[in-house]
């Protein structure tokens, strides 16, 4: 029988005691706290002090602890979630979502293209210069959520909206992987993937019903802890149920099973138990695993330069096609710009769609710096660009008091 390895107690500790330090300081200087929490990760991993990383025994914890704090992330926002709200701005949301994913598609093929000189003649070229455009599709909000209830904006017209975009992105971002990745792997059906989306989209619609109906049981567990405890099961079985069952990310399942609860009488109750166990556990290690993942050595000038293109095509792609799509459905300008930045950061998603282009021979090896790259930039500046664009216009911060989390 294997000796148990505690090493990761204390990398849990020094997470902890690094990431709210951090959060404080970036809170002094005006900054998001999440950046802090980012930040904390790049200097104890790889890339600075390489006191951690995500791999072996201890690093393998640390990726399932954060998996649950972006399901908790989720899953608290989905709770938090104004349904009128949403159901207003749910066309915003598509046409959003749907010019996100055209913008950045046609940005990264271009960048990609044009930086190497591929002949897009050729078919292989063609193909690997457009799962560049693909990878920069994807949008991982998780980061946006947190910064949007920091500032108390993550209920609202742009936050609904934001919300509601990145859900529908993730939807439409698996049928273009499925259909480019099938002109390079047959064994890739996208008529697979439309079929899947349906039936889970039923699947929701069903759920919903189911939960409406119960409202009665649920009423009287209000105040109880078996409520959270049985909220909780539902999250994390719906979110098993996306990934495996649907190949939908869980994160997306854990948003909606809290929308299915967003007005139950039990929100708020269940919706306080979790704020606690995320924000000084789960989350903290989540924010951390993001810079940990940071390895950006052995890049040419060549790649890093192509590295810095690829950043600035991935930032202003999102900035210009999602708020492009906001102001054809008749946001104001400042309203626009804030849908925009609000679904800059790329996050985890553009790893796994990198990953599956690796394994259909789409991406080279020599990629993946670059990508990595665009990730952690548009990670730590989404939520100080949030903050920016959100300024009031006296100058100050329109964050609201009673949405803060005491030090």
């Amino acid at each position: 029988m294997s000796k148990m390895n505690y090493q990761f107690l204390l990398w849990i500790a020094l997470i902890l005691v690094s990431t709210k330090l951090l959060g404080l300081l970036c809170k002094a200087i005006n900054l998001p706290e999440v950046v802090g929490a980012l930040v904390a990760g790049v200097i104890l991993g790889p890339s600075c002090l390489n006191l951690m990383s995500m791999n072996g025994d201890s690093g393998m914890f640390l990726e399932y602890a954060a998996e649950l704090g972006v399901i908790f992330l989720m899953f608290s926002a989905g709770l938090e979630t104004d349904l009128k709200e949403m159901k207003n701005n749910l066309g915003a949301s598509f046409v959003t979502a749907l010019i996100g994913v055209i913008v950045p598609l046609v940005g990264g093929f271009l960048g990609y293209g044009l930086y190497f000189g591929a002949d897009f003649s050729n078919y292989d070229e063609m193909l690997q210069s457009l799962f560049v455009g693909v990878v920069l599709t994807a949008t991982s909000v998780s980061i946006t959520v947190e910064t949007l209830r920091e500032m108390g904006k993550l209920q609202g017209k742009v936050g609904s909206t934001i919300l509601g975009a990145a859900i529908i992105d993730d939807i439409l971002g698996m049928v273009v992987l499925a259909v480019v990745s099938s002109m390079k792997d047959t064994s890739v059906k996208p008529a697979t993937v439309f079929v899947k989306i349906i039936l889970y989209a039923v699947l929701i619609v069903i759920l919903m019903m189911i939960i409406s109906r119960l409202e009665f049981v649920l009423e009287k567990t209000d105040h109880k802890r078996r409520a959270t405890i049985f909220a909780i099961a539902f999250c994390f079985l719906l979110a098993y149920i996306s990934e495996v069952g649907f190949g939908i990310a869980d994160i997306t399942g854990a948003y909606f099973a809290g929308v299915m609860l967003c007005r139950s009488k039990i929100r708020e109750y269940v919706d306080f138990k979790i704020h606690d166990v995320s924000t000084v556990f789960f989350s903290c290690i989540f924010f951390a695993s993001v810079g940990l993942k940071v390895t950006l050595g052995g890049m040419g000038l060549h790649i890093w330069l192509f590295a810095v293109i690829l950043t600035v095509i991935a930032i202003l792609s999102k900035m210009v096609g999602c708020g492009l799509g906001a102001k054809l459905c008749g946001f104001s300008w400042s309203e626009s710009l804030q849908t925009g930045v609000g679904m800059i950061s790329r996050g985890e998603v553009a790893l796994i769609v990198a990953e599956k282009g690796r394994q259909c021979g789409l991406i080279d090896e020599k990629l993946f710096a670059p990508i990595i790259l665009v990730v952690i930039v548009t990670t730590l500046m989404t939520p100080i660009l949030l903050k920016m664009v959100f300024k009031d216009r006296n100058g100050g911060d329109s964050l609201k008091p009673e949405t803060l989390v005491r030090g």
